[in-house]
């Protein structure tokens, strides 16, 4: 059940940052504490191999409202928001880096705008204090991000953003997905806006962003749009590669055929070129595709059955209880329904 006392959840992904956090924990609590929402902080620590941990320990320690989560490894920062959402006690959830560039002060105002009728409000950083070619890049992504998914906003890639709960603890989320939950509220009819916020330059540690994600972020963005228009029903994406392929494949015979009718000499020879072997392979191509249709009509069905949809290891939790959203909650009934059947 949700603790009506919590009105708003923050959720702040980890991963080394020892350099900033005696400095962003106690900013982050001073911000929470002038603004008008009873709070809880969630720290999820994702298998930082710094003295991350014993910070957020020591911290935890003094203020119950801090709380932990810390994984047994580096799972990425996908999975460290995942986790925080589901741990999570209030209908407000806002994602917030541990770097201390995002403003805790510009929570209030997301929660605000989120309270005019949205169900995801997201942050701009049009004054973004990085360099510029990482803006560059960044500004290019969102335009692309936007004309494929159809979800046009100036800047995915911020990390403050304010979710109503309902459309994001159901979420399952793998990858570098954690950028593209907008697309998936959407998915589910969300109403989305966006929010203008600050941004700071980062004063310690480093940025965990490197231009390797570049091509991650492009086949995810693959992957999203795949899941968009074909989520429930994947045969009739393979089925339109099996179209395209066999149309090929009659188009290769009937030139053959043509070139056959037109010969001189021996027709059957004529016939015989490469293209009914160009026809041959793009018929087994498409059968290929629909098998591997079959296959994912079947993996999905199978995964919208029985799927808890939690990927990562929790070493241990401060101030929180042991996990018990009702994804798992329904995932341990089925097995505990499946054992006694056995």
């Amino acid at each position: 059940m949700h603790d009506r006392r919590t009105q708003i959840s923050v959720v702040v992904p980890v991963f080394n940052e020892e350099a900033s956090l005696r400095a962003v924990i106690p900013r982050f609590v001073q911000s929470l504490e002038k603004q008008r929402r009873s709070f809880e902080l969630i720290f999820v620590n994702d298998g930082s191999r710094d003295c991350s941990a014993a910070i957020l320990d020591e911290f935890a320690a003094r203020d119950p409202r801090i709380k932990v989560i810390h994984f047994v490894r580096n799972y990425g920062q996908t999975a460290a928001m995942m986790a925080g959402f589901w741990a999570a006690r209030a209908d407000i959830i806002v994602p917030l880096d541990g770097d201390g560039q995002n403003e805790p002060d510009d929570i209030e105002l997301l929660a605000d705008k989120l309270e005019e009728g949205y169900d995801v409000v997201s942050g701009w950083r049009r004054d973004r204090k990085d360099s510029w070619h990482r803006t560059l890049v960044s500004r290019i992504a969102n335009r692309i991000i936007g004309a494929i998914t159809g979800v046009r906003l100036n800047d995915y890639g911020c990390t403050l953003k304010a979710y109503r709960a309902q459309m994001i603890r159901d979420a399952r989320l793998f990858g570098e997905m954690h950028r593209f939950i907008p697309v998936y509220a959407s998915m589910h009819g969300a109403r989305i806006c966006e929010v203008v916020v600050r941004h700071h330059p980062r004063t310690a540690g480093t940025s965990k962003y490197g231009y390797g994600r570049v091509i991650k972020v492009a086949l995810d963005i693959a992957l999203v749009r795949l899941l968009q228009k074909y989520r429930t029903k994947p045969l009739h994406f393979f089925g339109k590669i099996t179209q395209w392929t066999w149309l090929g494949t009659a188009a290769c015979f009937v030139f053959a055929i043509a070139q056959a009718l037109l010969a001189s000499g021996d027709r059957w020879s004529a016939f015989w070129g490469k293209a009914p072997i160009i026809g041959m392979l793009l018929f087994v191509l498409g059968w290929i595709a629909i098998m591997a249709g079959l296959v994912a009509e079947l993996v999905m069905r199978s995964g919208f059955e029985y799927n808890a949809g939690r990927y990562w290891e929790e070493a241990r939790r401060v101030n929180l209880g042991i996990p018990t959203g009702d994804v798992l909650e329904q995932a341990a009934m089925r097995e505990a329904e499946l054992a006694a059947r056995d």
